[in-house]
């Protein structure tokens, strides 16, 4: 029986462990959890974000602080589009997060940086090139471009001295997606060094609409590599979402995977940036406690626990402090929802949106419980401790163990007391 181990991923030069950490942002897929990866041999992933937040809390910058006081004569207005982020900050911010991660990276593994395209910062294209050039300036190993179908971000790359050399990958979640970014692409004669086919069982927001549950991973990855075949394209294709065990991911590397992108399980890990506290919840959660809903103003579904602070949740909008999902003419669907609420219940005190979430207030608070559908399963990762909590694993634990396991086979950690 094959393990994940009798296999390697070859991107460029290097010859990895075929074991890629997704990206999860707001700083969940933390520095040393990425960090962990690429020690191991595999491919680690970092988020760009909400950088700037990110920054703050853990580099001590005042990024935040500072925009809120520049707009603070804007908070009760309801129109955001004077709201800006400053770029040479947001430069600065990225250059800090992804530096000094890299500067810490040890061992024969990558680390890339997830660049989400619904990011949009009231200014999409000015602030998502200079995330581009600012990971790379500062020699991310890769970049890996999500939440979007990114049709214009290899143009923004493309005057970078690092953009050939650079290792360059996107998410899809279907044969038309990739077509789509290959057609637009086709001109800069640069074709993505890999291509992720993200599944309806993943974590977060999703490439699907509600009818999700009518896709599955292993027949969107078929159909992209049989496409790939008859057009004599040689990418290595990683397939995420639902592989949760060894064996699981050994099925799609037998298949013709170049390798697997893995997040839940690290959810739980000592090094992701998840608080403790809410790591508990993922671990007692069942499988009638995982909800997909469209509360994100992005406008993709999103999988969350749902008993999540965020669903429900009444906050004023907090644009003037983050505004990260601010489009080009400064709004926001929670922005809209909100002030319907307000304009419909004007003595309330508080008031519930139920329809749109904050969505970067809630991930800056970790309020917004995103996660795949699988992490019911979590809690037959580990041993419950007495008091009733679960004990956390190590990420080179749960790496190993998909490396190494056959089968169905899930390696319990040493049990630790308390």
């Amino acid at each position: 029986m094959k393990r994940v181990d009798d296999f390697r991923l070859r991107l460029g030069k290097h010859e990895l462990v075929p074991i890629m950490i997704g990206g999860m942002g707001v700083d969940i897929s933390a520095a040393e959890l990425a960090l962990e990866a690429a020690r191991l041999g595999g491919v680690g992933h970092i988020s760009d974000a909400m950088v700037m937040t990110v920054s703050d809390r853990r580099f001590k910058t005042h990024y935040v602080s500072q925009k809120l006081k520049q707009y603070k004569f804007n908070v009760a207005s309801t129109d955001k589009a004077v709201v800006q982020f400053d770029l040479k900050q947001l430069e600065e911010a990225t250059r800090l997060h992804v530096g000094r991660t890299m500067e810490a990276k040890r061992g024969p593994g990558l680390v890339f940086i997830n660049c989400m395209e619904k990011l949009s910062m009231n200014a999409p294209r000015e602030t998502l090139k200079v995330r581009l050039a600012a990971a790379l300036d500062v020699g991310v190993d890769g970049i890996t471009l999500s939440a979007g179908l990114h049709l214009g971000s290899f143009g923004l790359m493309a005057d970078h001295p690092r953009f050939r050399d650079a290792q360059l990958g996107i998410i899809v979640s279907s044969l038309r997606a990739l077509q789509l970014f290959l057609k637009k692409n086709a001109r800069l004669d640069r074709l993505p060094d890999y291509i992720i086919v993200e599944g309806p069982l993943a974590g977060g927001h999703l490439g699907f609409g509600m009818d999700w549950a009518q896709y599955d991973l292993a027949t969107i990855v078929r159909e992209i590599q049989a496409w790939m075949t008859a057009e004599h394209l040689d990418i290595p294709l990683i397939p995420a979402g639902g592989i949760f065990t060894g064996g699981d991911a050994a099925a799609y590397l037998e298949q013709g995977a170049a390798a697997v992108q893995v997040a839940t399980r690290f959810t739980v890990a000592r090094e992701c940036g998840l608080p403790e506290n809410v790591q508990q919840e993922y671990f007692k959660a069942d499988e009638k406690d995982i909800e997909v809903n469209q509360i994100s103003p992005t406008g993709y579904p999103m999988r969350m626990l749902t008993n999540s602070p965020a669903i429900g949740a009444g906050i004023r909008p907090n644009c003037e402090a983050f505004g990260y999902l601010l489009d080009s003419k400064g709004s926001c669907a929670y922005i809209t929802a909100y002030n319907r609420e307000v304009a419909a219940h004007p003595e309330a005190k508080k008031i519930a949106v139920i329809d749109k979430t904050c969505l970067c207030t809630h991930m800056r608070n970790f309020d917004c419980w995103t996660c795949g559908h699988l992490t019911y399963r979590l809690k037959d990762t580990t041993h419950k401790l007495p008091g009733g909590d679960y004990q956390l694993l190590s990420a080179e634990h749960i790496f190993h163990d998909y490396q190494f396991s056959t089968g169905q086979q899930i390696a319990l950690p040493e049990r630790t007391a308390g």
